[in-house]
């Protein structure tokens, strides 16, 4: 077993150890799906979403809105938490390079969301009948380029935050408007030009479309691709700059 994984698999441990993070991370997806679900009005046919029906919009959003959960309510609380308790200066001494303590967290971040969405997918396609992904290869396409990217501003919030309570805060007040953008509240269908624009421009309303057309069996647009791309080299070099052990 690589370095990697088991500095990996020690870090879900210590995730699993906190129950709040588990419960918001990995239930409150699948719960505000089922929300969703049980209102009559949102699984019969639209007019607004050219006949879809409103569930099957809101599938792909509660999708990302897993991946912004984690990325910015979990991840940097917990790396700063460990700047501010001396964690990470005592693993300065160990052979653990920044690369790697990044790179574990990322890797357990995304088979946490990994998990999350199949769960969610499985519940949309039982309970509400909601069809399952029509490109098989472009849909995890798009969910990892959104990942990815959500996960480089989680690193990059965790990098420049003094302590696990202001990492919360920055993180707490990215997510709302990241989550409007990416059409919690306003489905990006029923947005104005200027929104949707933006939306179009910001990490997780690209990956919401790009999972979107990859659910009625297209390919993320180009826009969408590199956006999400461009999102994670900034964030995500911003954030290996940034590191600090303590």
């Amino acid at each position: 077993m690589s370095a990697l994984s088991r500095l990996t698999g020690t870090e879900t441990k210590l995730f699993f150890r906190e129950p709040i993070s588990v419960i918001f991370v990995l239930g409150f997806p699948p719960i505000l799906l089922v929300v969703f679900g049980v209102i009559p009005s949102l699984r019969e046919p639209s007019e607004t979403f050219g006949g879809a029906r409103a569930i099957d919009v809101y599938t792909p959003i509660v999708v990302a809105i897993a991946i912004a959960t984690l990325a910015l309510t979990s991840l940097p609380q917990q790396l700063a938490t460990y700047r501010e308790k001396g964690v990470l200066r005592r693993m300065r001494t160990t052979p653990v390079a920044p690369p790697m303590l990044l790179g574990a967290h990322l890797l357990m971040s995304v088979l946490m969301s990994l998990s999350t969405m199949l769960v969610v997918l499985t519940i949309g396609r039982v309970a509400f009948a909601v069809n399952l992904p029509q490109q098989p290869i472009a849909y995890p396409l798009a969910y990892v380029l959104a990942a990815v990217a959500m996960l480089s501003i989680g690193l990059l919030v965790a990098a420049l935050a003094p302590t696990g309570t202001s990492a919360s805060a920055i993180g707490l007040l990215l997510f709302f408007p990241i989550v409007f953008f990416a059409g919690l509240w306003v489905p990006r269908d029923s947005m104005n030009d200027l929104l949707r624009t933006i939306s179009d421009f910001t990490p997780l309303g690209a990956g919401v479309q790009a999972l979107q057309d990859a659910s009625v069996g297209g390919w993320p647009q180009p826009l969408h691709i590199a956006v999400m791309l461009g999102w994670t080299i900034v964030a995500g070099g911003l954030a290996a700059r940034y590191f600090r052990w303590e």
